[in-house]
């Protein structure tokens, strides 16, 4: 039967799982507690990392070598960078790519990318998306890219110019590139907590625990199929 490891950079990220999620067990790992259970009568593996790339990165191998997951989905929140993105819509990456990483670093070197960007399971957007066109949620499907530092106005518009993203994170392109390298499927899906009208860490605090119970329902939702 399927395993799908779950992972959310922050403990309210993770909370609405936790509710839901028949736990079995809880195992400790490197300073991370995961949740070993299920949700909608899928098996699951949940976490929450710690913000940041090493943090993400650090969970997802474990999910994959100590608890052999055939799935990732990396959900939670996200803030919005493009001036069409609203507040707790969601987005799932169909690619996602750093926005702080030199672009020659992962196509010269490991891992050899054609590109800058971490391209989502083909399978697991197509569910996606047909699940959208019945979600009561609002689903934008484009690119998140990731960095090591929360985004404010002046940033937003170099980087959207740069990449033409819907949102930005801290966390999916680690966890994208940890999947990529051990050819695990992964998606990541994402609800919006801040954006261009809305903008701060005091729009991110305000709206991260009604985002979170959005992302945890769609998810819920797609489990069953993936």
């Amino acid at each position: 039967m399927k395993k799908i490891g779950i992972i959310c950079a922050s403990d309210e990220e993770l909370n609405p799982f936790l509710k839901n999620i028949n736990v079995l067990k809880i195992i400790e790992k490197a300073m991370l507690n995961f949740y070993v259970g299920t949700l909608n009568n899928v098996n699951v593996i949940a976490v929450y990392s710690g913000v940041c790339k090493v943090n993400a990165a650090i969970a997802t191998q474990l999910l994959i070598e100590t608890f052999n997951v055939d799935i990732i989905i990396n959900a939670g929140v996200a803030g919005g960078i493009n001036e069409n993105v609203k507040l707790f819509d969601t987005i799932i990456a169909n690619k996602t790519a750093y926005h702080d990483v030199a672009e020659d670093i992962l196509t010269e070197f490991h891992p050899w990318l054609q590109s800058i960007y971490f391209k989502t399971n083909e399978n697991l957007i197509s569910i996606a998306q047909r699940y959208s066109l019945k979600s009561k949620y609002p689903i934008l499907f484009g690119t998140i890219v990731t960095g090591e530092k929360f985004i404010i106005d002046s940033e937003r518009e170099k980087i959207n110019k740069k990449f033409n993203a819907l949102a930005v994170d801290m966390e999916a392109s680690s966890i994208a590139h940890v999947c990529y390298v051990n050819k695990i499927p992964f998606i990541t899906i994402k609800t919006i907590t801040d954006n261009i009208l809305n903008d701060g860490i005091e729009s991110f605090e305000k709206n991260c625990k009604v985002a979170s119970k959005i992302c945890y329902d769609i998810v819920s939702d797609l489990i069953i199929d993936y």
